[in-house]
């Protein structure tokens, strides 16, 4: 079963919490600290696998999760960082963030792989927080929560020629010629129902890569018929030849054909309009065939190339013309650096670090940073309250929260935590 398209939801690890110990020895005095740190949470990595040409794998998946870090432990060990999680995919595919619509990895090389979602850091043990002041913390810290996205997963195949046309115009047939593809024919549409790629050779000891596209028909950009489930993979090929059945064996007009499948290129993405493109007459061995391709040149300003995929007829040359062309254009990236989401360390962007509304009697604070310095702070001690406090203050919170009117005594809520406003 050919899958090209799926939709996940990642995970990423959290990273192991610290750990508060003290070094307790017979004839050491004031032993200090003896809390190691937490290990980092797994990241989730999407590998190219080039034995992989579908998304199969991942179809039924709902969610991948990542490991989390080990905990710290006493006498200064640190926990075990967890292994990442592999995702293998096939080269060409596309992963999307679903929430920014934000590309974050094109996987077009065989040694391709990206990490999507990150694992959190482990929390810091006693020992990592000890300073000149507080030489012996009573403190130690949660793990990082482990980034999550849900993500679109794309496969976008990887073809210097893409082969367009209606149903049953002989696309399959033609690649089957002058390729070891061996693709599922037989005179009924909708033969094909998966894109299928073959290695043309030409002459000078070239060589390309052509797919043969499932036939479209109009409205396919909208889901009709097959609908715009293989469009994408027209996205990546260098030179479009539309397949033209000349003879109009099926009572259609080749030059309206035409104009169908350009308008559904269009409506895809108009870019797609931009590439090189050729116009390849089919069954030119048919009756009908020779007048209608005069008619048909009166209107298209476009390279035509009869040809007969069935009897082999031209199929060499036009592979050379094709090969000639491919030879003019340099390959280019399918998306802009705009495109693409900003590579982080951290994953909480530089912005705002907390906002402040009002829920009847309470009020809410919000942001990534003040919840991540909740989830982070263990609250077992006198000192980690007062070190999280500390931080909201540092970080603004107490000065917000007397600008917008709070009185001593009123609720404040982060996240389910919630206590008491003191000046």
């Amino acid at each position: 079963m050919f899958v090209d398209e799926v939709t996940l939801d990642l995970e990423a690890g959290s990273g192991g919490n610290g750990c508060m110990a003290f070094r307790r020895e017979k004839y050491v005095e004031m032993g200090g600290p003896f809390g190691g740190n937490g290990g980092h949470g797994s990241d989730i990595v999407f590998a190219v696998d080039e034995g992989l040409n579908t998304l199969l794998d991942l179809r039924y998946k709902k969610i991948i999760r990542g490991n989390n870090g080990a905990n710290g432990m006493g006498k200064g060990m640190h926990g075990a960082n967890a292994e990442d999680v592999i995702v293998r995919v096939p080269l060409g595919t596309v992963i999307t963030d679903i929430d920014t619509g934000l590309v974050i990895a094109d996987l077009i090389h065989k040694d391709d792989k990206a990490v999507i979602v990150h694992g959190g850091r482990g929390g810091r043990g006693n020992i990592a927080l000890a300073t000149r002041a507080n030489p012996a913390p009573s403190v130690s810290e949660n793990g990082e929560p482990g980034e999550i996205k849900r993500v679109k997963i794309e496969l976008k195949l990887l073809a210097d020629v893409g082969l367009v046309g209606m149903p049953s115009v002989g696309k399959s047939t033609l690649i089957s010629r002058v390729s070891a593809a061996r693709p599922k024919i037989a005179a009924y549409h909708f033969t094909t129902l998966k894109p299928n790629l073959g290695v043309v050779r030409a002459s000078h000891d070239r060589s390309f890569v052509i797919a043969d596209l499932p036939g479209l028909i109009e409205g396919a950009s909208l889901g009709e018929g097959l609908g715009d489930q293989f469009l994408r993979h027209i996205e990546r090929t260098r030179v479009i030849a539309h397949v033209v059945d000349m003879s109009g064996f099926e009572g259609r007009d080749p030059y309206e054909d035409y104009l169908i499948i350009n308008k559904e290129l269009e409506n895809f993405n108009p870019k797609i309009l931009e590439k090189p493109m050729i116009i390849i007459a089919n069954k030119m061995d048919l009756e009908g065939a020779k007048e209608n391709l005069e008619k048909f040149k009166s209107k298209i300003d476009l390279p035509i190339y009869p040809i007969s995929a069935i009897t082999d007829s031209n199929l060499n040359s036009i592979m050379d013309v094709l090969a000639d062309i491919l030879d003019t254009i340099e390959k280019q990236p399918l998306y802009n650096e705009e495109k693409f989401e900003s590579h982080v360390l951290y994953k909480f962007e530089e912005k705002e670090p907390f906002t402040i509304t009002k829920d009847g009697n309470t009020w809410v604070i919000r942001g990534d940073q003040v919840e991540k310095l909740l989830k982070m702070t263990r609250f077992n001690t006198d000192e980690s309250v007062l070190r999280f406090s500390n931080k909201l203050k540092r970080m603004g919170v107490d000065d917000k929260l007397r600008e917008l009117g709070a009185e001593e005594g009123d609720n404040i809520r982060i996240l389910d935590f919630e206590f008491d406003y003191k000046e």
